[in-house]
């Protein structure tokens, strides 16, 4: 007997490419916007600003120092993805992020331990904040925006005792210092580049061809070599234009992409494997989207709930050290002022929706790179301050509207 449509064929049905532009655009009209949103923003700031200054936008110097301006808040938004996927909040992340930068310079500079004892000993402490904070949300149940507002106080308190009021403390280790000062050779950026497009290719090929030996669902092999391939060459334009030689002078050679962004594209490939290919990340969807339905399930809703504040803010601990990096020291206000709020936002924008459930490690790279753009573009032009921070609000406002806009189309079409 044939199966009717509303069980499992669907499943099984020959896709083209046609059907499969169909089923996106019906995806869209649904409210299953994803990255669109995201990516439209990014292509329409790059086109702005390289209109209003196209000598300087574009060029060789300032596309490197985007990228690495870019780098400590997706880092910690990739974390804050995690947390956003159950629908709860970290007001702590940023403050935590400092701090675990604190323990970092204080290990390097005053206690002469190595860059590899102080690196794990500040992700140690930022794992250890996370744990805490998991376990009185989860646990004792007191809503996260509370533990996290307290965490947020308190946790400032601790990095000025460290520090000491008005301090700072140097970072001169060379490899901390390399992270996002120094650039890998031009050779391995191709390498890595070129490995990552064959690698990715290759990925959504043999998905495809399990799907289809299978019987299964899958979009039209032209639509996977198209999106692949859109992908592939983001990678190598990327790497190009990264690895031009930006040097001042013809006397010197500076090129290659800085090593941090290699951090970074580490920490997305893991991240979106974790959320994408194991149980444990199909359990935090399931836990976003319906926690009692999850629980009845057999899922440990407690240990989803802890974990993802562990990684949370032990990826606020890396973009600690990333930032620490940047600026060669540690301040006391480090990882406060705006920090936090450019992290969300990053998240929210790239199409992380704020109601959980929804939501992809990319989102953190989309949307910190949309912040970067403003901020870099913004002061390009010589803006005051007040307007930077009026265009960001108003853009992350756009993407909340567009998020909650998005998951009133989902309700009324019933996904």
């Amino acid at each position: 007997m044939a199966l009717a449509d509303g069980d499992f064929a669907t499943d099984r049905r020959e896709h083209d490419m046609r059907s499969a532009l169909l089923d996106y655009w019906n995806r869209i009209r649904s409210g299953e916007l994803g990255a669109l949103p995201a990516v439209l923003g990014l292509i329409s700031l790059v086109v702005l600003f390289a209109a209003l200054k196209p000598d300087t936008f574009l060029s060789k110097g300032n596309m490197a120092n985007l990228s690495v301006q870019a780098l400590p808040i997706t880092i910690l938004a990739m974390g804050l993805v995690f947390v956003l996927l159950l629908g709860e909040i970290d007001l702590s992340a940023g403050v935590a992020s400092g701090l675990c930068a604190a323990v970092l310079a204080k290990l390097i500079t005053d206690a002469g331990q190595p860059w590899y004892v102080a690196a794990l000993s500040a992700v140690a402490i930022g794992i250890v904040i996370g744990t805490t904070i998991g376990w009185l949300v989860s646990v004792l149940r007191i809503p996260s925006f509370v533990v996290t507002l307290a965490f947020f106080l308190g946790l400032q308190g601790v990095t000025l005792k460290l520090i000491g009021q008005g301090g700072t403390v140097p970072v001169r280790d060379d490899v901390i210092y390399a992270l996002a000062n120094k650039n890998m050779p031009v050779w391995l950026g191709w390498v890595l580049a070129a490995g990552c497009a064959a690698a990715y290719t290759a990925t959504q090929v043999l998905r495809w061809r399990r799907q289809r030996v299978r019987g299964l669902h899958s979009r039209p092999l032209e639509f996977v070599l198209a999106q692949s391939a859109v992908v592939s060459a983001a990678l190598l334009v990327s790497a190009y234009v990264l690895n031009l030689d930006r040097a001042p002078s013809p006397l010197i050679t500076l090129g290659g992409i800085p090593w941090g962004v290699l951090l970074a594209g580490v920490l997305l490939v893991v991240c979106s494997f974790v959320l994408g290919r194991t149980a444990y990340g199909r359990h935090i969807y399931a836990v976003g989207g319906n926690a009692e339905a999850a629980r009845r399930a057999g899922i440990n809703v407690t240990r989803i709930r802890i974990s993802v504040f562990m990684i949370g803010s032990g990826l606020a601990a890396i973009s600690g050290i990333v930032a620490a990096s940047r600026l060669s020291s540690v301040a006391t206000d480090a990882g406060g002022g705006n920090t936090l709020l450019y992290a969300v936002g990053a998240a929210v924008i790239g199409g992380t929706s704020l109601f959980g459930g929804r939501g992809k490690a990319r989102d953190a790279v989309l949307g910190g790179l949309v912040i970067a753009l403003i901020a870099n573009g913004l002061g390009l032009l010589g803006t005051s301050a007040y307007l930077s921070y009026l265009i960001t609000g108003l853009v992350l406002l756009l993407a909340a509207s567009i998020d909650a806009l998005a998951r009133r189309r989902r309700s009324t079409a019933g996904r």
